[in-house]
């Protein structure tokens, strides 16, 4: 701080030293005394006092060092001054950001291991809902899809050749049981039937033939042929017997069993040539609903944004020929009427903001009112700049047409809204070390006055104690506290250059 530009209290001359002494003795130049004792007397107390004036030369800029500091010397005519006053405070933080919209429909690739864009709409235009707004590349899609659907009509066919088998194979089962085996039963009961009606028919003729015999009408060779004819008639029957058993035993269990497997293999086979279709059905659907995939409709009307991103890693520019990978955003279709400004915020103002704060949003020449939603608790990242700013998301509460996102925005968010508070312009305060002082005007001089400091704008700065209302301040307390200043600033400097105990 220039000290020189400080008001120094007046130093005292020799002149006027020599006047005031010259009024102590009697002023004899303005007045002629008689020579006499009294002129004696003038020339003692000449003596006296002569080693007084000189002293009071040379001394009297060293004594003043050791007087109070005032400002009875300081010439503080024009000097400009504030008269302390209650006054409502708005403090504010003004920052600059762009607009996005609080709901986005995303547009995202949904192809599995992504695709390469070969069309889509311009970036701002308005699109409706229905229509074709992104295509990708298909064409390895569409070859393994013509691929698995030959082998989806191979497996349908399988199974229907399974499937007819199968039922064939039933059939078979029912067949044997309703049909054949009934019919070899009906048989083979038959011929014991027809076998029993042999053997009573030729025991009887036996019968008859032994009564011939005993009264001498046959020959014994008749009576024998009729015995043999019995002999026979008797193993036919037991034969016809056999064969119904074995019909009804062994034959039956024997046929449907072995029908029955032969209808559980079929069966078995049909379910899994079944599986198998289901399996390449399901491949087949795959394909045929990524290739839909490639061909991406708006869910909605809406205006298009390109989701182009930039990071430390990697920048994405969503175009033509561009590469993207599954569930990346693509476009966006946000909803114009839900906006907001996300605005960067120094890491000195940040902690002054909190959600549910109210403020002003100007875009362009549009004005709205907001209110903020959100603070980042991570800083952005910044190549250019190793300063730390933090998002802060500030919803808007005013429709318009004319909003974009990606406009630029100026969020002025009201931190503060403080009301009859004691306050003084910010040019009425300095800071002097640690401490904030202000310049009172006391009389003709000044009085350096500690005051603690609350909120402040880029006008006015609340005083919390320190000032009372009516208080007259100057406005340019550095230059009417300069001297002052400088004596705290060097001692302040001194105590900088010690070691710090604390630590």
């Amino acid at each position: 701080m220039d000290s020189s530009a400080s008001p120094k209290p007046e130093q005292p001359t020799a002149s006027t030293n020599a006047a005031a002494i010259a009024d102590l003795l009697g002023n004899p130049t303005a007045q002629q005394q008689p020579v006499g004792k009294s002129s004696r007397r003038g020339w003692v107390w000449l003596l006296v006092l002569l080693p007084l004036f000189v002293a009071g030369v040379f001394l009297s800029p060293r004594l003043l060092e050791f007087l109070p500091e005032t400002n009875q010397t300081a010439d503080l005519t024009g000097m400009p001054l504030y008269t302390v006053q209650r006054r409502n405070l708005q403090i504010t933080v003004t920052e600059e950001g762009s607009l996005v919209s609080d709901e986005n429909v995303d547009i995202t690739c949904d192809v599995a291991g992504g695709a390469t864009i070969i069309w889509l709409v311009d970036d701002g235009d308005r699109v409706a809902e229905g229509m074709d707004i992104v295509k990708l590349d298909a064409s390895v899609l569409s070859e393994n899809a013509t691929a698995q659907k030959i082998a989806y009509e191979k497996a349908r066919a399988l199974m229907i050749q399974a499937d007819k088998d199968y039922e064939a194979a039933k059939i078979a089962v029912e067949e044997y049981k309703e049909g054949l085996f009934k019919k070899d039963l009906r048989t083979a009961e038959s011929n014991v039937t027809a076998a029993t009606e042999r053997l009573q028919a030729t025991q009887n003729t036996l019968a008859y033939g032994e009564r011939m015999f005993r009264k001498g009408y046959i020959t014994p060779q008749q009576l024998e042929a009729q015995k043999s004819a019995v002999a026979r008639a008797k193993l036919d029957l037991g034969t016809a017997d056999i064969a119904l058993d074995v019909l009804t035993k062994f034959t039956k269990p024997k046929m449907i069993t072995e029908l029955e497997s032969v209808r559980d293999s079929a069966a078995a086979r049909f379910e899994s040539e079944k599986a198998a279709l289901e399996l390449e059905n399901i491949k087949l659907e795959r394909l045929e609903g990524e290739l839909l995939k490639c061909t991406i409709k708006a869910p909605q009307d809406g205006l298009v944004i390109y989701a182009n991103s930039r990071s430390r890693d990697r920048e994405t520019e969503i175009k033509e020929g561009t590469s993207v990978k599954e569930r990346q955003v693509i476009l966006q279709l946000p909803d114009l009427t839900k906006m907001r400004a996300d605005v960067e915020v120094h890491e000195s103002k940040v902690d002054e903001i909190s959600p549910g704060m109210p403020a002003v949003v100007r875009v362009q020449d549009l004005k709205f009112s907001g209110v903020v939603t959100s603070v980042s608790n991570r800083p952005e990242s910044n190549w250019f700049s190793t300063a730390k700013k933090y998002v802060v998301g500030v919803r808007i509460d005013g429709k318009s047409e004319a909003l974009r996102p990606g406009f630029t925005a100026e969020a002025t968010i009201i931190v503060a809204d403080l009301k009859d508070v004691i306050a003084v312009p910010v040019a009425a305060v300095i800071e002097d070390g640690k401490e904030f002082v202000c310049a009172v005007k006391k009389g003709k001089g000044f009085e350096r006055r500690v005051v603690m400091l609350g909120k402040s704008d880029d006008r006015f700065v609340e005083i919390v104690e320190g000032l009372q209302e009516g208080e007259p301040v100057f406005l340019n307390p550095e230059t009417v506290l300069g001297e002052s200043l400088s004596r705290d600033q060097e001692q302040a400097s001194e105590w900088s250059g010690r070691p710090n105990t604390n630590e």
